[in-house]
């Protein structure tokens, strides 16, 4: 870390037990975020420092998304659907894996409106989960199978290349995605944990093209440059890191979600952020989410003042 100066302000005390799965909407000027296991949707708004949340239904909330009209994509077990949250009203849009014991779980919006999301095995072991394309339509295409644990979905400032992670299996995946038809081709590793065991968990990328992750028991995020090395590593003051998204208005403050669960009593006493939302400043900046339903130009962001 060597020439970055990096400062970790909490945002938000939380001691959410999965907290998980930030995203910056530039509309309302907050950062939102889930609590999957006790679920609801948080959030956060940096200029005034208010934060509030919304409770929601089922057993877990395991994934959000934006939409081009304003509502917002959430999951509920294995079935996703739309929420006003203004007026509370629901549509259901999609359903995935009936009768499995699996969730929905991490999950992004790609350039051309397409939702991109994974289910994973409830025990945590068995590989029963997959990863699926929801087009704007509704309709649902099983894109990879024989997952434990999906997470870290991302894709690349071009948006011809999408990020994949099995948590469980301790390895990262890059697809290349075809923009026009959805298919993804060219399955390869990308980062390769598995003589350590470690568990990378959420993931975004930056205006370099470089993916930034959490370390879920590994208390830090790193970042990895396009071919998978390592440059940029930062501690955080918790066991369980989860999820992670530039936003602020100039896309400059990167937020960090966190997680109580797996933690014992005497380590919870121990970690009295945990739970937390983070917000590390100095680390770069990102790009804007896309919106379901939506087309975007991609890159649309530029650094500024050089690379970070």
């Amino acid at each position: 870390m060597s020439g970055h100066s990096i400062s970790i302000d909490v945002a938000v005390i939380g001691q959410d037990q999965l907290g998980e799965t930030p995203l910056w909407c530039e509309r309302t000027r907050r950062l939102w975020w889930l609590d999957i296991e006790q679920p609801k949707l948080r959030w956060f708004d940096p200029a005034t420092g208010i934060d509030g949340l919304t409770r929601l239904p089922g057993t877990f909330a395991g994934t959000q998304a934006l939409m081009a009209d304003g509502r917002r994509l959430l999951a509920e077990d294995l079935s996703l659907y739309a929420l006003d949250l203004g007026t509370g009203a629901r549509t259901d849009l999609s359903a995935v894996e009936p009768g499995l014991d699996n969730r929905l779980n991490d999950g992004r919006v790609d350039a051309r409106g397409r939702f991109w999301v994974g289910t994973m095995d409830n025990q945590l072991h068995r590989p029963a989960g997959g990863l699926y394309r929801i087009d704007p339509d509704g309709s649902t295409t099983r894109m990879a199978e024989d997952v434990i644990v999906s997470n870290g979905i991302a894709f690349s400032p071009d948006g011809r290349t999408l990020y994949f992670t099995d948590t469980r299996r301790h390895l990262g995946f890059a697809f290349d995605l075809d923009m026009h038809d959805g298919a993804i081709t060219n399955r390869r590793v990308f980062a390769d944990h598995t003589a350590t065991g470690e568990r990378p968990d959420g993931a975004c990328v930056d205006v370099d093209g470089c993916i930034w992750m959490a370390f879920f028991a590994g208390g830090r995020i790193v970042r990895h440059r396009p071919d998978g090395a390592v440059d940029r590593t930062i501690p955080l003051p918790v066991t369980n890191p989860t999820c992670l998204c530039f936003g602020g208005d100039d896309l400059k403050t990167l937020y960090v979600t966190s997680a109580t669960k797996f933690l014992t009593p005497q380590q919870r006493a121990a970690e009295p952020l945990a739970g937390a939302l983070f917000a590390v400043h100095g680390a770069g900046q990102g790009l804007p989410e896309n919106r379901f339903g939506q087309t975007t130009k991609t890159a649309t962001v530029q650094p500024q003042g050089g690379k970070t």
